[in-house]
C-alpha cells in the first residue's frame, strides 16, 4: 500500500515557511531557526518545487507571501500549532500534576508569569507548562488543558469563564514629552508609537474611534509589529503608546508609567479562561482554572 501522505513536503521545510512568512526576511527566519540563510532558502526552494507555486515575492527589503502563499500560511500554521500541541499533550499525558495553558505572549509575559510562582508556592506538586502565541484560535484549544481567549465569550464546544476584562488607555514613562496631555485632540497632536498587528489587536485608529474622535496615524511614527515591543519601548521613554490595563496596572502603580489623558476604553471584549466542554478538567487544571480566575479578580 502506497503511503497516503507520501507527497506531503518535509516538515523542516514548513517551520521554515513559517518563520520566513512571519519575519518577513529569510536572514531574521535562519537566527530565530540556529541554521545559515542558505538552508533556509534551500527550504523554502524544496517547497515551492513540491508544490509548484511561488510562495514569496523577493523584495529588496525582506519578502511578502504571494496570494498563494498567503492561502497556504493560513492553512498551514493552524496545523503546525495543532503538531505542537499534540506533542507537548503526549509528552504530559503520563504526569497527572502537569497542566499545559496556551495564551498570547502579553497575557502570559504581563500577566501569568508574575504569578506562577506565587502559585507554584501554594501548589508544588502541579506543574505548569505555558505555551505562548499570538495566533490562538478556538480550535486549538482541546490540544490544551486551559486557554486563555480574547473576544466575547462565545465559543461552541468551549467552556469559557470571563476573566479579564479589556481596558485599554495611553500610558508613558513619567517625564516624557506630552505625557500631560489631557485632551484627545492634544494627545492626537503627539507623535504616538504604532501598533502595526497582524492579529486582532486594538491600534490607535481604533482607539480614538471609541470616544467618536477622528485619528489618522503619521506616516513617520515609530511602529512596531508586537505589543510587547510597544510596551518595551513606552518603558523606555520612546513615547506614548496604548497599553492593556491588564499589563500595564502595576507599572502605573510603582509609577514606572503615567496614564496620558483620563480617557480609557472599555471595549466590552474580554480575556476568558477556556477549556474543551465535552472532556472534564483533571484534578490538577480544576485547581489551576479555580486559581485563575481567583487571581483575575483580585486587586493587582
Amino acid at each position: 500500500m502506497v503511503g497516503r501522505f507520501r507527497h506531503m513536503p518535509p516538515l523542516d521545510t514548513l517551520v521554515a515557511f513559517e518563520s520566513v512568512a512571519r519575519l518577513e526576511s529569510f536572514t531574521r527566519a535562519a537566527d530565530e531557526l540556529c541554521v545559515t540563510q542558505s538552508a533556509v532558502s534551500k527550504q523554502i526552494r524544496t517547497l515551492e518545487q513540491t508544490l509548484e507555486v511561488e510562495l514569496f515575492t523577493r523584495q529588496a527589503r525582506g519578502v511578502k507571501l504571494t496570494t498563494s502563499g498567503r492561502l497556504y500560511h493560513d492553512e498551514v500554521l493552524p496545523a503546525l500549532h495543532r503538531i505542537h500541541a499534540a506533542g507537548q499533550r503526549v509528552r504530559t499525558t503520563r504526569a497527572a500534576n502537569t497542566v499545559t495553558v496556551l495564551a498570547t505572549h502579553a497575557v502570559s509575559q504581563f500577566w501569568l508569569f508574575p504569578r506562577l510562582l506565587g502559585f507554584s508556592a501554594i501548589h508544588p506538586e502541579i506543574t505548569v507548562n505555558v505555551n505562548a502565541t499570538n495566533d490562538i484560535l478556538p480550535f486549538m484549544v482541546p490540544d490544551c488543558d486551559v486557554a486563555i481567549l480574547y473576544g466575547k465569550g462565545d465559543w461552541p464546544n468551549l467552556a469559557a469563564t470571563p476573566f479579564i476584562p479589556e481596558v485599554v488607555y495611553p500610558v508613558a514613562r513619567p517625564g516624557t514629552p506630552g505625557a500631560d496631555a489631557s485632551t484627545l485632540q492634544a494627545l492626537a497632536d503627539l507623535p504616538l508609537i504604532q501598533l502595526s498587528s497582524a492579529w486582532d489587536c486594538m491600534e490607535w485608529k481604533d482607539w480614538f474611534a471609541h470616544f467618536d474622535h477622528v485619528y489618522q496615524s503619521p506616516k513617520s511614527a515609530p511602529t512596531f509589529n508586537q505589543l510587547t515591543l510597544t510596551y518595551a519601548a513606552t518603558l523606555q521613554g520612546a513615547g506614548i503608546s496604548l497599553a492593556w490595563d491588564f499589563m500595564a496596572a502595576d507599572a502605573v502603580r510603582k509609577g514606572e508609567l503615567v496614564r496620558v489623558t483620563g480617557f480609557a476604553a472599555d471595549t466590552g471584549f474580554a480575556e476568558f479562561v477556556v477549556h474543551d466542554a465535552s472532556r472534564p478538567l483533571s484534578e490538577a487544571a480544576q485547581t489551576f482554572k479555580e486559581w485563575l480566575l481567583q487571581q483575575g479578580t483580585a486587586p493587582g
